[in-house]
This record gives C-alpha cells, sequence and structure tokens, in this order.
C-alpha cells in the first residue's frame, strides 16, 4: 500500500481541454488502458523527456511532432513501451497518430504518442486504431479520473491534483496526473505526467516554466536508481481563462501560478515514490552546507540509491553505518569528514564525523519505525543544499518486478 497517500479526491475540469479513457485490450486483464488529451490548436504546449539513450519510439515522434506541429491531442497507452524496436516502433507510433489524425480531421503532427509498459514488445496497433474511434466519442471535460487510471502500470493508486487559484481579474485551473512507481531516478524519473492550465502563457515562457518546476519535483526523486525509456512530463496551456496573459513570473499574479505548478509538480513526484513499488517508507534526504547544488544532489542520490541504505530502512534497523559509508563514496573531491553531521529526523547520529556521544541505539529505533523519515546530511563545506525523495527496497519490490511479464 502506498505511503501516506490516498485516492484521488477531486479533479477539476480545465477549461479548453476534454479527455477519455477506455479499454482497448493492450492489459491482459480487461481495464482502460488507452487515454486521449484533446485541445484547441491556439493553445501553448511544453514538454520534457527521458535522457535514456534507448528512448522510445514514442517519444521520438512527439519530440518531432512538437518541433513541426501546433499540437491538439495527447495519444497515451499503457502495458506495451513500445521501445526497443527501432524503426518499426516509430511507423507504429506513426500508424496509430494516422489513424486518430485521419478520424478526427487534424494533421498527423499535431498527435503526441505516448506509451508504457514493458519494453521491447511490439506495439498492438490494431487494436488502438480499433478504440480510437470510441475514444474521440467519449471525450468529456470531467474525466481525469479516467485516464488517471488509465495510464498507471505497477501503480496501486492513480494520481493526480488540482489547484484553482484566485487571480484579480478571475480563476485560473490547474489539474494534473501521473503515473510511476518502479524504474525511477531523475531524469524524467517510468513517469508520465500530464497537466493542463487555462491560463494564458507564452510557449517559451511555459516550457521554461516547466523546465525549472520538474528540476525541483520530477528530478528530484528516485525508487531504484532507473530512468526509463519512456519518461515524459507534458503541459498544455488553453489560454482559455478570464486572466490576462502571464508574462512574468517574479511578482504577482505570475508568481503565484508559478509556485502553485511547483506545489503541483512535488505533490505529483512524491506520489510516485510514496507509491513506489512495494514501498513501505517515504524517505527525505536533505543535503546542507555544500558548495554547490550539484554536490548536494550527488550526495543525496548516493545515499538514496544505495540498496544497503534502502534495505536498512525496510528492516527498521537503524544501521545508520551505510548512510556513512554512502556520503564517503559519493564523487567528492577533499571531503573532510570531520565536519560532517547527520541525524534523522531530530536525532543526531553522526557530530564531526563520528558517533555523536549523545546517541543512543533506542532513539535510533524510534525514528527507523516509522513510516516517514528525514536525513539531514550537513556537509560543512559552503552554503549550498539539494533535496532527494526516496522510499525503501523491499521483498515485494523484488516479487513485482521478478513478476512483471507473467
Amino acid at each position: 500500500m502506498a505511503v501516506g497517500l490516498s485516492k484521488i479526491s477531486e479533479l477539476l475540469p480545465v477549461k479548453g481541454v476534454q479527455v477519455s479513457a477506455c479499454a482497448a485490450g493492450i492489459y491482459i486483464e480487461k481495464r482502460e488502458d488507452l487515454a486521449l488529451i484533446s485541445f484547441g490548436r491556439n493553445s501553448n504546449c511544453a514538454a520534457i523527456f527521458t535522457k535514456n539513450a534507448f528512448c522510445a519510439a514514442p517519444v521520438i515522434v512527439a519530440k518531432n511532432h512538437l518541433k513541426n506541429g501546433n499540437p491538439s491531442f495527447c495519444l497515451i497507452n499503457s502495458g506495451n513501451a513500445n521501445a526497443g524496436l527501432g524503426e518499426k516502433g516509430v511507423e507504429a507510433a506513426m500508424d496509430v497518430c494516422r489513424h486518430l489524425a485521419d478520424h478526427t480531421g487534424t494533421p498527423v503532427e499535431n498527435i503526441l504518442p505516448f506509451s508504457t509498459g514493458v519494453i521491447a514488445e511490439p506495439l498492438p496497433v490494431v487494436k488502438i486504431k480499433k478504440a480510437i474511434p470510441t475514444l474521440v466519442d467519449k471525450l468529456r471535460e470531467d474525466a481525469w479520473h479516467n485516464i488517471a487510471d488509465a495510464i498507471l502500470t505497477t501503480d496501486t493508486l492513480a494520481k493526480g491534483i488540482s489547484r484553482k487559484l484566485d487571480m484579480p481579474d478571475g480563476e485560473i485551473t490547474i489539474t494534473g496526473i501521473a503515473k510511476g512507481s518502479g524504474m525511477i531516478r531523475p531524469d524524467m524519473a517510468t513517469m508520465l505526467a500530464y497537466i493542463a492550465t487555462d491560463a494564458n502563457i507564452d510557449e517559451l515562457l511555459l516550457q521554461n516554466l516547466l523546465n525549472d518546476a520538474a528540476e525541483d519535483s520530477f528530478n528530484c526523486i528516485s525508487v531504484d536508481g532507473d530512468t526509463s525509456t519512456n519518461d515524459a512530463c507534458f503541459i498544455v496551456a488553453t489560454g482559455e481563462s478570464r486572466v490576462a496573459e502571464i508574462k512574468s513570473f517574479d511578482e504577482g499574479s505570475g508568481l503565484l501560478f508559478k509556485n502553485s505548478l511547483l506545489e503541483v509538480c512535488v505533490y505529483l513526484a512524491q506520489a510516485i515514490v510514496r507509491d513506489g513499488e512495494g514501498a513501505t517508507k517515504f524517505i527525505s534526504i536533505y543535503v546542507a552546507d555544500g558548495k554547490s547544488e550539484g554536490e548536494c544532489r550527488e550526495v543525496a542520490l548516493t545515499v538514496a540509491n544505495s540498496p544497503l541504505v534502502k534495505t536498512a530502512f525496510f528492516a527498521s534497523d537503524p544501521n545508520w553505518g551505510r548512510i556513512l559509508a554512502a556520503i564517503g563514496r559519493s564523487d567528492l573531491s577533499d571531503l573532510d569528514i570531520e565536519r560532517i553531521s547527520i541525524s534523522l529526523n531530530d536525532v543526531k547520529i553522526v557530530e564531526r564525523g563520528q558517533r555523536a556521544e549523545t546517541y543512543t541505539e533506542a532513539e535510533g529505533q524510534h525514528v527507523m519505525n516509522q513510516e516517514e523519515i528525514s536525513v539531514h546530511i550537513f556537509l560543512g563545506r559552503g552554503s549550498a543544499s539539494a533535496v532527494i525523495w526516496t522510499c525503501d527496497l523491499s521483498h515485494e519490490y523484488v516479487r513485482i518486478n521478478s513478476e512483471y511479464r507473467s
């Protein structure tokens, strides 16, 4: 069960956006596994994709279409990644895009395909094409819950959040959904995220805003240290609210929107970790007093991705020497261990590079028994800081991934 994560309560419609989902038969069990997001061609869009060199065919196609088209549809399937298939995969992605384009009278360049699921299995093109008319017929404003379910793979819960912003000249809505549970680490961490707003924002500004928001949210999570071939984060701004165009995010309405978008992204990113495959604990790793944010992130990721650290958290074992060892092997030059201090929640375990005199095993055990734990690492070599959110590594993670294709 996801750690501290509950079912979605409410997802607000966004003016200018319609969504739908249906069962195309991609999964063995019957469930919704195909989703569609539709928006006006006057909308502005931005996206970030995986940095994995073996990026999936839909990523290749979506990138090209974003450069050459004016997107109006996102077509998303779960259960099949359409990755590791070379030109055949690209042609399959284009085939379903062409079919949707023909059915809706839309240029094929205006369709962005997304896939998630098993790698190196041919995309079931015939099933997807057969389901597209149903998918188009079901489009409506209030089906966000349906598409949040349809994009899931090993997730135990759908992930979504909405925010309504009161501006001096009207209201702006932001709604976002995401999927992800395993194969998660920064650089788009297997995750997909879709965010829609009726705000009026220039395309370049929107891309810069998404880049910044993702850097402080989706690129701050790790479940198992693996980056998928299919990861993507997409945002559309329809401009259909009555609020004036946002031209700056430094103050006023622009700053409020920027902070609200970051809040949405952080919630979705943390939800992915809370629902990490087999997760029983949610762990925040804060690294401070570094020379740069980059080296702080390096230390945090080294700790977060350590199997020994993660299994100790799963066992609720205050074997914090594993944290110390992970810090020591992180790629930092001239690390002075005598300046390092570490705490678990409010319990100091290391001071000046060695076991804190005040530390007791009972205090450490009390912290490790909790579902949510904060690790605070102070490097004593600067003023920079960073945070990474992660989870433990359990027997269930091994079972899920060993049985993934069975």
